[in-house]
């Protein structure tokens, strides 16, 4: 049995490599193919030729990210790397809770230190090299420090009442453990923008003017109501723009790019934003939490019992079953379920975004969404041929194409 769930991983491994190898080439290949008529005029010459470069250079890093993740995680794996990291960590500890959380934390600082060269090189010679970039290394690093400070206080604090959890109540540990992540989930929900967001940007309320009262008027023809528009400061880090929602009921509020407000024309924007309201209109947000409510008591049903066997530990090259290896190797199994569910989301989450486009079209605002879309691609650089098996497996939203075919 051992030996069974060790070459299962293997196999994982190795066929989720070569998956994303392949859906990379073909993508590739796909966006040399030449654009639609319908696509025609988003890129001069001379900036198609920039998104064709700007495509490569990004598929070869991430070539390159993935087959050294993929390797690094392997070596790790085949040669006892875990259970080395375990015996270790218990050098200087006996609590299994403790343990836990020493071998987890070990293994963010090993990932950080492997990742960080090349965080530094995506930001600062990719994204600088085509002009997105407008982080400094001061501002980088104080970003890192943070991130890495909110991981250890709210990650660290879930996974030890986690862990204690599991040591209290073995039985009923999938059923408590799933109450305690859904209760954060929809605490953070709620309060994600006045707790997390001014830990990296400045978030001021959206002037009165003629963009204000164009998106109020929106919203009161429309029958939504709409008390909070602010504006996000991503123009200190990068030239690509976005808006969202965030919260619910009375805690809706409307998160604008500086970058947006700055490339799109109010209608534009008036636009964008109906599109998001046309996701609050079919309770999107609604249906996508419940969806991963469901498929997090899935994991952890299946975590639950996974923890129990000694031979998932013995896998990793441990002596017997510990919270945190058998949480680790069963994340590694869970990938293939992970995959089919993501796969299953993708296709309900590209039909929302054809409701809310169509909810768009219903308000008289098609044409600004289309020109707002082509803007926001033509600046981000986007590749406006992806291969359709890349776009089935992997995209949230539909390609720029379909989405003008239906908004016209």
């Amino acid at each position: 049995m051992v030996e069974a769930i060790f070459y299962a991983i293997i196999l994982i491994l190795v066929l989720e490599f070569v998956l994303n190898r392949t859906l990379a080439f073909l993508n590739v290949k796909s966006s040399k193919m030449p654009l639609p008529d319908l696509l025609s005029g988003i890129y001069d010459e001379h900036k198609y030729k920039k998104q064709q470069d700007y495509f490569r250079v990004n598929q070869r890093f991430s070539g390159l990210v993935n087959t050294f993740s993929f390797l690094f995680l392997l070596c790790m794996f085949v040669f006892g790397g875990y259970a080395w990291i375990d015996n270790f960590v218990r050098l200087f500890a006996e609590n299994e809770i403790l343990v836990t959380l020493l071998f987890f934390g070990f293994l963010m600082i090993v990932n950080l230190l492997i990742d960080l060269p090349f965080d530094l090189y995506a930001t600062f010679v990719i994204e600088e090299r085509f002009g997105f970039n407008r982080s400094t290394p001061k501002l980088f690093f104080v970003d890192l420090l943070k991130s890495l400070l909110l991981n250890v206080l709210i990650g660290g604090g879930l996974l030890a009442l986690i862990a204690w959890i599991y040591q209290q109540m073995p039985d009923w540990f999938w059923l408590l453990a799933w109450g305690v992540l859904t209760a954060f989930m929809l605490f953070m929900n709620f309060f994600y923008s006045d707790l997390i967001v001014p830990l990296f940007n400045k978030q001021t309320p959206l002037e009165e003017g003629e963009l204000r009262t164009a998106i109020q008027n929106f919203a009161e023809k429309t029958d939504f109501q709409l008390t909070d528009i602010y504006v996000l400061d991503n123009s200190k880090r990068s030239t690509k723009a976005n808006a969202y929602f965030t919260g619910f009921g009375k805690k809706k509020r409307i998160v604008l790019y500086d970058t947006l407000i700055q490339q799109l024309t109010t209608d534009e924007i008036v636009a964008v934003l109906a599109h998001e309201i046309g996701h609050c209109k079919h309770h999107h947000t609604l249906r996508n939490v419940i969806v991963s409510l469901c498929s997090n008591l899935l994991l952890f049903f299946l975590l639950g019992i996974v923890l129990k066997y000694d031979v998932v530990a013995q896998a990793a090259g441990c002596a017997s079953a510990s919270f945190h290896v058998n949480m680790l190797i069963f994340g590694m199994l869970y990938t293939p379920i992970s995959m089919l569910l993501g796969i299953l989301s993708n296709i309900f989450s590209r039909r929302f975004e054809y409701q809310a486009d169509a909810f768009v079209k219903t308000n008289g605002y098609s044409t600004h969404l289309i020109s707002a879309l082509k803007k926001i691609s033509s600046q981000a650089l986007s590749n406006l041929q992806p291969h359709p098996l890349y776009v089935f497996l992997r995209y949230s939203h539909p390609t720029l194409y379909q989405r003008i075919v239906a908004l016209q």
